[in-house]
């Protein structure tokens, strides 16, 4: 919303010294946020007058051109000129060459004179040309920045001016005035006027205002205007689309009378355009009052006007000149002949005024926010007028703007109104807010006094009752956001200031702060990231082969997935289940840019529904809260949410340097980025063989809990997949379903006992079937040797002579400590024994000699 300056201190007390960025500085105290400044000064300078043509000869030109060479009055006749510099005659008659050959000697025109400085930088100065030294400009409306046209002068006199000679045209044409723009939030619809914000600087500063509504004498009660009905058949939840119409008739105006200055140079700085004196009228009324107008060539209605719902295969063109397809949810403005305007949003071309119109027809109508938001996004048809009614308009204000119209229309039209005018609708019923005295302030966290809660809300326009030690407040009807007491308290501290609030932290309750499931995530993303991974977000979008190669380990088994209805694009047109496809597109996209060694992860919801349905057969209606059975089968129809943990790596595991050989990445690397992940939650995770379609089948895990559940997979990416993707080979990936390791994690981690005895190490390798994984005999070496064990692993693995085919030899290394004695050759030896003893049971191990 622009502000000019000037329009606002007809109802405030705005200082005229006052700059825009005073009036926003303001504004912000009372929550407007500002946007904006609009200076025309800042682009043009002076000096710029009043100048009258003496005489302008016309001279031929060898180009086939015609100039006319001017004499120009710019002081008045009989005074001295009291401007000096470079080019301005003293004498007050300039000599400047014209091109245009619209005007005429003795037409009042603008001229710029040398020192002047116009829109776009453009310096004036005396300069020859075409035989003769031009001092100064005769300056048509786009050179001084005010218009488009650029084929002509501007002739004061044609806009309805007659100022003296040498009368300062900036001034004259509005042009010193500025405006701040101010963003208003959807909220606030009633600050869309400069009655709203002037109401609202009364409330930052504390001084007068005026409202304007009330300097305009409207009857009380109109009947016996033109014919208007309510038909509404088809209204959105309930709510009819249109529940006051107020239509009243001027006749007799003078279509060739232009709008006058003023109001020219106010709609320019709020935004708009000069058009036609009706128009501007009525758009002059709207960011006045908030009010929308439409105004209609009375000769050209035919029969009574009937607001209602459009009927299937009706079309309108709009006075935007397109023929739009009508919906049967838009609301319109009809006549006997059909469709002359989609309500609240644009009129239709065929009752539009005209330069030729005498008789007008005033609307100022109320209409229903839901229907002109719905309307307006479905033509793709912003306007002042829909962006003021799709957030709310003042039912009570409607009578006030076209009273305010006809008496313009009157007063610049030389019209005659009808004393007869149309007044239908029924008033919303006004809502009573139960507001506790003590509510706002334990709400807001100051004390607020009785006496100040009731002038503060009388100051907004509230009616205040007593019920009890209860207020019962009536918001103003321009206040449609007010709905609830925590409103009115919103109100009382905005109103008191913000910067009155003390700000105090709040102290958190004993037992209290993060819960357990967010405790092990951010435990386990920061171990990750101190691991030298680096975290990254990608969208949860994915394409039906990704989710089909990367959800599910089985090639060709049913991933079941959800279908997005609004895609970013087709490619990925599928919520994930998984998360390596976003990772990948992340390494690709790092890897085109030179990036080519990289360690990522992300920690982040993947989404698998039990099976394709979702959702409910029907969507609720808006507007309305959904009764719980409709919320529980909403609840019910969202798919299993759980949260992913995930890394891609590639390259080596550092840079290039001196007395270093970086090391590529492999599949123990992604195997240590999931053991890191079980440690940091205190889950032992069992590594077994595994098959996945996406790893390479031979260096593939798959990891499991105790329980046997799956839980993940880790290794290489298969080759094939790699070549496809373009990806770097031995490019290795592991995924985890976090959720799954925090149900299984142990409330605390407890750290082991360390002991000061000495270790004692013994060595053994264990002949097995080539097939079987290692993970499986280490696990029956660590059962079977007992308490005494610290650590077991694998070291060597060796196939070949002296190992009989089908086999391999499998070493591990065995640590053994006591907490309480330094342990014996003979009691390490026996419970190597038994580790050995329970590998041979299970599967047929035999030690190697």
């Amino acid at each position: 919303m622009r502000i000019p300056l000037s329009w606002l201190r007809e109802y405030t007390q705005l200082p005229a010294d006052a700059t825009a960025e005073d009036l926003m500085a303001d504004l912000v105290k009372v929550g407007l946020e500002e946007e904006d400044v609009h200076r025309p000064s800042d682009s043009i300078r002076g000096p710029i007058v009043v100048g009258q043509v003496l005489c302008a000869v016309k001279e031929p030109q060898s180009n086939g051109k015609t100039i006319n060479w001017c004499e120009v009055r710019v002081v008045p006749e009989g005074q001295e000129q009291t401007l000096t510099g470079k080019g301005i005659d003293p004498s007050g008659v300039q000599g400047i060459v014209c091109g245009a050959h619209n005007f005429a000697p003795g037409d009042k025109v603008v001229v710029t004179l040398p020192g002047a400085t116009l829109p776009g930088d453009f310096h004036i100065a005396a300069r020859k040309t075409y035989g003769h030294v031009s001092a100064g400009m005769i300056a048509s409306v786009r050179e001084l920045g005010i218009g488009d046209d650029h084929d002509g002068i501007l002739v004061l006199s044609r806009i309805g001016l007659d100022p003296e000679v040498g009368t300062d045209a900036l001034e004259l044409l509005g042009l010193t005035d500025e405006a701040a723009e101010i963003n208003v939030t959807p909220d606030r619809a009633y600050c869309f006027s400069i009655r709203g914000i002037a109401r609202e600087y009364s409330h930052a500063t504390g001084t007068e205002f005026t409202d304007p509504a009330e300097l305009v004498k409207a009857p009380e009660a109109l009947e016996g205007g033109y014919g208007v009905v309510l038909d509404d058949q088809a209204p959105i939840y309930g709510v009819p689309g249109c529940d006051r119409f107020v239509a009243r008739t001027v006749r007799g105006i003078d279509p060739t009378r232009p709008t006058p200055q003023w109001m020219v140079s106010r709609l320019r700085l709020a935004g708009v355009r000069s058009i036609s004196l009706p128009v501007d009228i009525s758009n002059y009324v709207m960011f006045e009052l908030g009010q929308p107008i439409h105004n209609y060539d009375l000769d050209k209605l035919t029969g009574p006007i009937t607001v209602r719902r459009a009927a299937p295969g009706e079309k309108l063109e709009t006075l935007d000149g397109k023929v739009r397809e009508l919906d049967p949810e838009d609301l319109l403005i009809t006549d006997e002949s059909g469709p002359i305007g989609i309500a609240g949003v644009m009129g239709g071309a065929s009752t539009e005024c005209s330069d030729e119109t005498v008789n007008v027809l005033v609307e100022a109508a109320h209409f229903d926010t839901v229907s002109i938001a719905r309307s307006r996004r479905r033509h793709k048809l912003p306007s002042e007028a829909s962006k003021r009614f799709e957030r709310g308009v003042d039912w009570n204000v409607a009578h006030v703007a076209a009273q305010r119209v006809v008496d313009l229309l009157v007063e610049l039209g030389g019209g005659v109104a009808d004393e007869a005018g149309t007044d239908v609708g029924t008033a919303p019923e006004p809502i009573r807010i139960p507001l506790p005295a003590d509510f706002a302030s334990e709400r807001i966290g100051m004390e607020f006094s009785e006496e100040l809660i009731t002038r503060t809300l009388g100051d907004l326009g509230a009616r205040i009752e007593r019920s009890g030690s209860d207020f019962l407040v009536t918001p103003p009807s321009w206040r449609n956001d007010l709905e609830t007491k925590e409103d009115l308290s919103e109100e009382v501290a905005r109103l008191v200031g913000y910067d009155k609030i003390p700000a105090t932290l709040p102290v958190a309750p004993p037992g209290r702060g993060y819960t357990r499931t967010q405790q092990q995530r951010r435990r386990l993303v920061q171990a990750l990231a101190d691991a030298g991974l680096t975290e990254v977000l990608s969208y949860p979008f994915a394409s039906r082969r990704q989710n089909e190669t990367f959800g599910v380990a089985e090639a060709g088994a049913a991933r079941p997935a959800v279908k997005l209805a609004n895609p970013l694009s087709e490619e990925h047109g599928w919520l994930r289940t998984s998360l390596l496809p976003g990772l990948i597109d992340t390494v690709k996209r790092n890897h085109g840019r030179g990036f080519r060694d990289l360690a990522v992860f992300e920690a982040g919801l993947v989404f698998l529904p039990e099976d394709g349905a979702l959702g409910t057969p029907e969507i609720p209606p808006l507007g309305v809260r959904p009764a719980d059975e409709v919320l529980d089968a909403l609840y019910d129809g969202l798919p299993n949410q759980p949260l992913h943990v995930a890394a891609v790596l590639t390259g080596k595991d550092s840079p290039q340097a001196p007395g270093t050989e970086p090391r590529a990445w492999d599949w123990a690397d992604a195997l240590d980025v999931a053991r890191l992940a079980g440690d940091v939650l205190g889950v032992e995770l069992v590594v077994g063989q595994g098959s996945h379609q996406a790893f390479h089948p031979g260096r593939a895990a798959q990891l499991a809990l105790r329980s046997g559940e799956v839980v993940g997979f880790a290794g290489e990416l298969h080759p094939k997949l790699l070549a496809e993707l373009d990806m770097p080979a031995r490019s290795v990936a592991v995924e985890l379903d976090a959720d799954a390791l925090f149900e299984a994690a142990a409330d605390v981690v407890v750290a082991k006992h360390l002991s000061t005895f000495p270790v004692a190490t013994q060595d053994v390798a264990l002949i097995v079937d080539a097939a079987l994984p290692a993970g499986e005999v280490l696990g029956a070496l660590r059962e079977g040797a007992g308490e005494l064990l610290e650590d077991v692993h694998l070291f060597d693995v060796y196939t070949g002579k002296g190992i009989e085919e089908g086999k391999k030899s499998l070493a591990f290394g065995l640590r053994f400590r006591a907490g309480d004695r330094t342990l014996t050759a003979d009691e390490a030896s026996e419970a190597r024994a038994a580790a050995v003893a329970l590998a041979a049971e299970r599967y047929g191990a035999v030690q190697r000699g």
